[in-house]
């Protein structure tokens, strides 16, 4: 049998720097790769430290001490069912499996399934803040058994960022409750990103601002209530210089935006639970639209629209650009925050929704101070069904929508697409409607096709034979 604490398999970039992470917190972990020579190049890379390399799978599992503990960082999809088919014949009852990739919930939920009918524990975990986060902190979204989360508590804890001394992991819940966290996380991702993208565009497009002036701006804004690490990263990104042109660099990269899929899952996963989340929604259009670049070119040539240069108060107008990208944060949060709600009752996750805020608050790509605002408010209202209904956002929105009213007419006066803050109003707008004109597409399905309704004055299902229907 062997000594090592912990084994991983699936040496890139992202599993390489928790193998360091992990051994500077004192564990000795065995490294498998399906290229051999990957592996044998990080162990020699890393003189002295506790690593033991494996070349084959039966040599990686007799490395560790039991009970075994695997954590897998290869692609979603086949190759993570390829990996723990290697793995399953070769592990005992009480062994743990753990997938760190970014896996879609339902295989996280039929894998956790399949192997626990084997007698082995599995954890489906979410793990956030990229490069850097996996070598000095990322945020942890574990889901699967109790007792599989009690087995890797403290090397996850060991390993996590902390924020004020607390760690930045959680167990999440059940089953796929770790992935399904991750997802929304990547969606809630996915809507800061485009709502930042925006607010450069207007800044840049419509004030015509240069890159130190659009740097100087977000660096102020990063000292305010929009202080992230998005915001953070946006100001440092207009400052680097190309070194063969001394042009800003942001300014030559291609505008195509990729993707590799949570933030579609996200928008998905709420369809399929009644959800609405227009911004994450708006998110990812944009980042589809982007793609259409040789279209938008040939497009840009025969489809004419008014001229984007902004002709008020220019210092005033930064400020409503601010104003307004704070308020429709809050609506994007607010929409990721209630389908964590839906999928919790759906799914029978038991989620808290306050604590995973909490751990949002570092090592993660949306990691942010007003994260503590989101854990304050589900502490005084566990029930809370939607952020907007807390007081305190409840006043910020109050205080901030005419502001993202003024930048979103602009937008369209301008011609600049704003397609995340326009629907994060129109959100707003939907919610705070009591009545909507849903009546009338209800009156017109069941005159098309005899779907019933409901009534406001009395109680029933009622069908009416409408003059002229057929």
């Amino acid at each position: 049998m062997g000594n090592a604490d912990i084994g991983l398999t699936g040496l890139a970039v992202m599993g390489q720097n928790l193998v360091l992470n992990m051994e500077r917190n004192g564990y000795t972990v065995a490294v498998h790769n399906r290229t051999t020579k990957t592996m044998r190049d990080f162990v020699n890379a890393h003189p002295g430290k506790k690593l033991v390399g494996c070349e084959t799978m039966e040599e990686f599992v007799g490395a560790l001490r039991k009970p075994r503990q695997v954590l897998i960082m290869v692609k979603a999809g086949a190759p993570v069912d390829q990996v723990i088919a290697q793995l399953t014949p070769l592990l005992d009852a009480g062994d743990l499996i753990i997938d760190g990739g970014n896996s879609y919930f339902m295989d996280t939920e039929r894998r956790s399934k399949e192997l626990e009918a084997k007698g082995l524990r599995f954890i489906g975990t979410g793990i956030s803040g990229g490069e850097f986060g996996a070598l000095w902190g990322p945020s942890i979204m574990p889901g699967g058994q109790q007792e599989a989360w009690e087995q890797v508590r403290a090397i996850f804890t060991a390993i996590s960022a902390k924020v004020e001394g607390e760690p930045c992991v959680i167990h999440i819940g059940p089953r796929g409750a770790g992935h399904y966290v991750k997802m929304v996380h990547n969606g809630i991702e996915y809507g800061d990103m485009q709502l930042i993208a925006e607010a450069y565009d207007l800044l840049h497009r419509g004030l015509g601002l240069t890159s130190q002036e659009l740097h100087d701006v977000f660096a102020e804004w990063n000292q305010g209530e929009l202080q992230s690490y998005l915001i953070e990263i946006t100001a440092q990104i207009f400052l680097m210089k190309d070194e063969d042109t001394g042009k800003p660099l942001v300014d030559l990269i291609l505008d195509e935006a990729q993707q590799k899929g949570t933030g579609k899952w996200t928008s998905q996963g709420a369809l399929d639970l009644g959800v609405p989340t227009p911004t994450i929604n708006a998110a990812v259009e944009s980042r589809i639209i982007s793609a259409l670049k040789g279209e938008r070119v040939r497009a840009s040539k025969v489809l004419s629209g008014p001229l984007a240069a902004y002709q008020g108060n220019r210092k005033a107008f930064v400020r409503q650009v601010r104003d307004a990208l704070y308020m429709a944060k809050i609506c994007s949060y607010a929409q990721g925050m209630a389908l964590l709600r839906a999928a919790s009752e759906e799914y029978a996750y038991s989620l808290n929704y306050g604590e995973i805020a909490a751990i949002w608050r570092g090592g993660c790509i949306i990691r942010a101070g007003f994260l503590n605002r989101i854990r304050e408010a589900f502490k005084s209202q566990p029930d809370l069904p939607n952020l907007l209904l807390n007081d305190g956002f409840k006043a910020d929105v109050q205080s901030k929508q005419d502001a993202l009213r003024t930048v979103v007419k602009t937008a369209i006066d301008l011609g600049i697409p704003c397609l995340a803050m326009s629907s994060a109003l129109n959100y707003f707008d939907a919610y705070r409607t009591d009545r909507l004109p849903a009546n009338l597409t209800q009156a017109q399905r069941d005159y098309f096709g005899a779907h019933t309704y409901q009534r406001v004055d009395k109680e029933g299902v009622f069908h009416t034979e409408w003059p002229g229907a057929q």
